[in-house]
């Protein structure tokens, strides 16, 4: 699905790619007395997701054991945990945050809205197969069973992964949807939900741009601002991710790096989570947005905010 712009990552294919000499490499850095972690951030931080897959494969082959299960027994903390999201295949991975946020007591829809409001239909697909093969479940019927009322609407229907993804625009229709969500919702006592679910999780991409713009034109103010009056909680998250998303993707994904880092403490999932998967995707248009945002680089807010390994390896990754 396009946005308007050629994403650019951070993590290439890695140019002479050897997974055998990777996994003796690896083998050795983690033999005998003491772990030589420069060597497994090197390698690691420089190959992509299937790049690494290879390796371990190679690893298996080589050794008998799982690359996996050896970096865990020799990593700690948040430098571990990062290291084990790197070598989790992405649908796997993106299936196992979905469900772990849905897991337990409450829900994270923080996560929900990260990953659904943002995923082409194919991406989507995609993670619901590796779901139901991880957890003998749909994704839907957890979504279903874990969240409630408008927001449970929003993410059903982003599941269904129908999103147009043509690039043909209308404005004639634009103009109309336009009106759609003005009736819907600001010149109306009460919200209706549907119509605003269904034009923000159906549209394409650029029609979306469209009709944003037809809506500014007709009341004279973003779409945002109904959003903010007539919705609350998660629903109105949901919304407004999406459309951030199709206004400035980097931007918005600027602030969820952001938010995982400000304030008392930092959300390391979060933060691993969204280095792991954007690094091979548009890392560099984000940090371009976060400079924008913050006036302040990436690289600096990481670097103040991790420490050791854990900030070695996130720096490595989006650089």
């Amino acid at each position: 699905m396009s946005y308007g712009y050629q994403p650019s990552p951070t993590v290439v294919p890695y140019n002479g790619f050897d997974a055998r000499a990777d996994a003796e490499a690896l083998r050795k850095a983690m033999k005998g007395w003491g772990t030589d972690e420069k060597t497994i951030i090197e390698i690691l931080a420089n190959r992509t997701n299937l790049q690494r897959q290879e390796i371990a494969s190679q690893f298996k082959t080589l050794y008998g054991k799982e690359l996996i299960k050896d970096l865990k027994s020799e990593l700690t903390g948040n430098f571990e945990n990062l290291v084990v999201a790197m070598m989790i295949p992405l649908p796997q991975y993106y299936a196992k945050e979905l469900h772990d946020a849905m897991s337990g007591i409450g829900t994270d829809e923080c996560v929900l809205i990260e990953i659904l409001c943002t995923m082409s239909n194919n991406e989507i697909r995609v993670i619901k197969q590796a779901y139901q093969s991880m957890y003998g479940r749909t994704l839907e019927n957890d979504l279903k069973g874990d969240t409630s009322g408008s927001f449970k609407r929003l993410m059903v229907s982003l599941c269904c992964a129908n999103r147009d993804e043509s690039f043909d625009v209308n404005p004639a229709a634009a103009q109309e949807d336009a009106r759609e969500l003005l009736r819907a919702g600001e010149l109306r006592f009460g919200t209706d939900e549907s119509t605003f679910n269904q034009i923000l999780v159906q549209r394409n991409i650029a029609q979306l741009q469209q009709i944003f713009t037809a809506y500014e034109g007709i009341t004279g103010h973003g779409i945002e601002k109904a959003i903010e009056n007539e919705f609350s909680g998660d629903i109105k998250k949901g919304l407004l991710a999406i459309i951030k998303c199709v206004k400035n993707r980097p931007g918005f994904f600027a602030e969820q790096l952001y938010k995982s880092m400000k304030g008392l403490g930092t959300d390391d999932r979060r933060l691993i989570r969204l280095v792991v998967t954007r690094s091979e995707i548009d890392m560099r248009e984000i940090k371009q947005a976060f400079v924008q945002q913050y006036n302040e680089s990436l690289e600096s807010f990481i670097s103040g905010d991790c420490s050791g390994d854990y900030k070695k390896c996130l720096l490595a990754l989006i650089s």
